[in-house]
């Protein structure tokens, strides 16, 4: 697979603002309304009248369902265009949260939350695509960990939620707050330009898309193999842990800046996590993709002794700061690198599948590293898991291809 780089002449597409911002403020929200139910474990538990590991078994369906509306919304976008499939996954996720808030049952809050995983899958093939496309190429390395920080910001803003709104108006409440930003999303995307790279490769037809995956099958395992256990590093080292600090003695009790540890320390390391998308993909445009989230992992392995084993808040506060610099710092990068490593007749398509088939693969990592914290304790389950996943993507990464400043236009 050839790729063409370089600095060449680039035209500004008028209102590529608006196409950028549509892409990250959704990936704010598609978090947002993801990691709500991280906080509300117990809650939901005892409201349902389930176990707690019942509760976290939704999240990994969530996980699993979201290469179903990569698949489906990516194949969308490739045919049709950027803008109009977005649309309709925003309002469609958007609804789905809102459902999940309003739901009678636990079997009536499972099939939400699954639906909703296809929503989530489906997005950020779509915004990632037409973020990158969108924007100049100078651009495009910070801009790719604008994308990506908006993650962790999606996190960040909902133990913020569980803080103010939750205590005021109800656990119902976080599902609900999400619904007036995906209107301003929608607003920003009919504001925007229609891709113009999406122009130039617009597949003829479905038959074609499909093709295009299968000629590049290579490329597309590599970068399954990639993701599937980078999402490990991801998940491992998010779902979980507002979950081990409550198994740590006495840390439940205490307060960070005002707020609850299990509350404050997330908003700490979320803080960090959107520093660390920000500074490794512009990093990325000098130093290159792969060489980026590299240096981004060591930092993640080096910070694991104070994030597993801290036993003092400050400690651990530091820890999880470091860890989710590296981790994110890691992702900050993955939206430009991905797209540039892409077919351009599938470029919605192709990095959204793998993305979310990687989300599939590693959905057990929660599960598994539950289980290990019945074998080990917490903070060796913790370590164990971490250092493997690390050290596997260090190797991945060496190896791999990278294809930085790669134009997606015919005539550059």
């Amino acid at each position: 697979m050839a790729f063409v780089s370089g600095a060449g002449v680039e035209r500004e597409t008028e209102g590529w603002k608006f196409a950028v911002g549509s892409g990250i403020l959704g990936w704010v929200l598609d978090a947002f309304d993801f990691f709500i139910l991280v906080f509300l474990f117990d809650t939901l538990a005892e409201h349902f009248h389930v176990s707690k590991a019942s509760v976290v078994y939704t999240l990994t369906l969530t996980l699993a369902m979201r290469p179903v509306g990569a698949l489906l919304f990516g194949a969308l976008a490739d045919r049709f265009g950027r803008r109009r499939p977005l649309i309709v996954c925003v309002m469609y996720f958007s609804l789905l949260t809102v459902l999940s808030g309003l739901a009678p049952n636990y079997v009536f809050f499972v099939v939400c939350r699954a639906l909703y995983g296809v929503g989530m899958g489906g997005y950020w093939g779509i915004g990632a695509s037409y973020a990158m496309e969108s924007s100049p190429r100078r651009f495009r390395g910070v801009l790719s960990g604008m994308m990506q920080a908006g993650y962790p910001m999606g996190y960040l803003l909902a133990a913020v939620a569980m803080q103010t709104l939750a205590p005021a108006l109800g656990w119902r409440a976080v599902f609900f707050v999400g619904a007036p930003v995906a209107l301003l999303i929608v607003g920003l995307t009919v504001l925007a330009p229609e891709s113009e790279a999406w122009k130039q490769h617009r597949p003829a037809s479905m038959g074609n898309i499909f093709a295009s995956l299968a000629e590049h099958k290579g490329m597309f395992f590599y970068l399954l193999l990639m993701m599937s256990v980078l999402l490990c590093l991801s998940h491992g080292t998010q779902d979980l842990y507002p979950d081990f600090l409550k198994s740590v003695p006495g840390i439940a009790a205490k307060t960070v800046f005002g707020m609850k540890t299990l509350y404050g320390v997330p908003v700490l390391y979320n803080i960090g996590a959107i520093v660390g998308a920000l500074i490794f993909g512009h990093l990325s445009q000098t130093i290159g993709r792969r060489n980026s989230i590299m240096l981004a992992l060591g930092v993640a392995l080096l910070s694991i002794p104070a994030w597993a084993f801290g036993t003092s808040l400050s400690v651990l506060v530091v820890g999880s700061y470091f860890m989710q610099t590296g981790v994110q710092g890691a992702f900050g990068v993955i939206p430009a690198h991905l797209n540039e490593l892409s077919p351009d007749a599938v470029r919605s398509l192709f990095p959204g599948v793998v993305y979310q088939l990687g989300v599939l693969m590693a959905s057990p990592a929660t599960m598994v590293e539950y289980a290990l914290r019945d074998r080990f304790g917490y903070p060796w389950a913790l370590t164990i898991f971490e250092t493997a996943v690390i050290v596997a993507m260090i190797a991945i990464f060496w190896f791999g291809p990278e294809a930085r400043d790669r134009s997606f236009l015919r005539e550059a």
